[in-house]
């Protein structure tokens, strides 16, 4: 039997043991709670007593969503006969022709022409990844990429983001597998990396579809990062992903920004949404993102984004599709030249098989392996995706740290009441 000391010693021990962690996770909780109220949300609120929804939200076969648009949307074929660019393609796809810039070893996706273009950069928002700049040269871009070698090519691709209609919003939190799979069954196919990227910087090869300017009004881009919540899309079919989708869309319809449009009259390519591609890379995933999303990306036509395989999942993605040109098209050699570039200065520093400008490290990729959203999210200190699976999981914001908090209170109350109960 213990003595009466020994009996005291362990119910302060027990005591100051739940009193001091209870302090701990309240501390810690409380500074979630600073974080979540200074990025525009509250941690309690996320968990429970959610505010009203901001839009209306439509399930799509239980696993994806798509904002129902207050706009009324627009005809397939009043659009193609508005635009006049479709050409041969099947309704609503625009026809895409002409010769797409490779980089100096004729590769098509090394992440050299895009670190090329990186140098005609005039003047940066900011030159750590994700990397924006503001204002290209455009007769400096030309003299660099005038002797890059080219590749002729001619397909089909949407006119819009997924479902492809003017006015409605694209269809978001889809796998590059479930993209692939929603193209075979409307009879396409998902777009290659390279079909997206010329059919979004035509023949002349330019860093934003609308020309060497980034412009927040053109295209939906650059608008207030938020920190998602970890998990808050597991289960996708349920109220908790509804309202994190809620808290995070900053997209808007398709068609809705006129100058958000690629000289072969291709919308939304830069912002808005994500857009899954097929990677004309040899290995790595065959799942590529294109164009970047509403936030403070790079949304550039040459960037890429690997760093996730096939049924990766996250708020901001969607896709479109492409096809095949029809037999007895207009044929790509045929095609008008594009920009009629300057010669450029003498110079010994070329690539001797194809005339183009050496790089520092023609074997340097620009770094494509690593996520937006990821960076953005530790320069926060919020959390960061995973490389697979659903993109917003377990991790602060999402009520775990207040589960805990009352846990471990709990813990202490039960330790302290059975030290008093051995007491007696």
């Amino acid at each position: 039997m213990k003595k009466p000391h020994a009996r005291r010693r362990s119910f302060a021990f027990f005591a100051m043991f739940g009193l001091g962690a209870t302090a701990f996770l309240g501390v810690g909780v409380a500074a979630l709670e600073h974080y979540s109220a200074s990025h525009g949300g509250s941690l309690f609120n996320l968990q429970a007593g959610s505010p009203a929804p901001r839009f209306e939200w439509k399930s799509i076969d239980k696993k994806h969503w798509q904002a129902v648009s207050t706009t009324p949307s627009e005809a397939t074929d009043t659009t193609d006969a508005r635009e006049g660019n479709r050409g041969a393609c099947p309704p609503g796809m625009v026809d895409v022709v002409g010769k797409f810039k490779l980089d100096a070893q004729g590769r098509e996706s090394s992440g050299e022409v895009e670190e090329l273009q990186n140098s005609a950069c005039v003047d940066w928002v900011n030159k750590d990844f994700p990397a924006r700049c503001k204002t290209f040269d455009r007769d400096g871009w030309l003299s660099l990429s005038q002797k890059l070698p080219t590749k002729p090519m001619h397909y089909c691709i949407d006119r819009f983001e997924y479902p492809n209609r003017a006015g409605e919003n694209p269809m978001i939190v889809v796998t590059y597998n479930e993209s692939a799979a929603l193209c075979k069954a409307s009879g396409k196919r998902l777009c290659t990396e390279s079909e997206w990227t010329f059919a979004c910087e035509g023949e002349e090869a330019v860093p934003y579809p609308y020309g060497y300017g980034r412009d927040a009004e053109a295209c939906v881009v650059d608008r207030p990062w938020k920190p998602f919540v970890e998990n808050g899309l597991a289960p996708r079919d349920g109220k908790k992903a509804r309202e994190e989708l809620d808290r995070l869309w900053q997209g808007t319809p398709s068609g809705s920004h006129p100058k958000c449009k690629s000289p072969f009259g291709v919308y939304d390519l830069t912002g808005n949404v994500d857009e899954w591609t097929k990677t004309a890379r040899a290995g790595g995933y065959a799942s590529v993102l294109k164009g970047g999303y509403w936030g403070p990306v790079r949304a550039r036509c040459r960037p890429s984004t690997r760093a996730h395989n096939e049924d990766f999942v996250a708020y901001q993605q969607s896709f479109r599709c492409c096809s095949d040109a029809p037999a007895g098209g207009t044929s790509p050699a045929a095609a008008p030249s594009g920009s009629s570039a300057p010669s450029p200065a003498p110079s010994t520093d070329v690539d001797p098989r194809s005339g183009a400008p050496k790089l520092a490290d023609p074997s340097r990729d620009v770094a494509d392996e690593d996520d937006e959203l990821d960076e953005l999210s530790k320069k926060e200190g919020g959390p960061t995706p995973p490389k697979a699976g659903v993109g917003c999981s377990f991790g602060p914001g999402s009520g775990e740290g207040a589960s805990a908090f009352l846990l471990v209170a709990a813990a202490s109350v039960i330790a302290v009441r059975t030290s008093r109960r051995r007491r007696s």
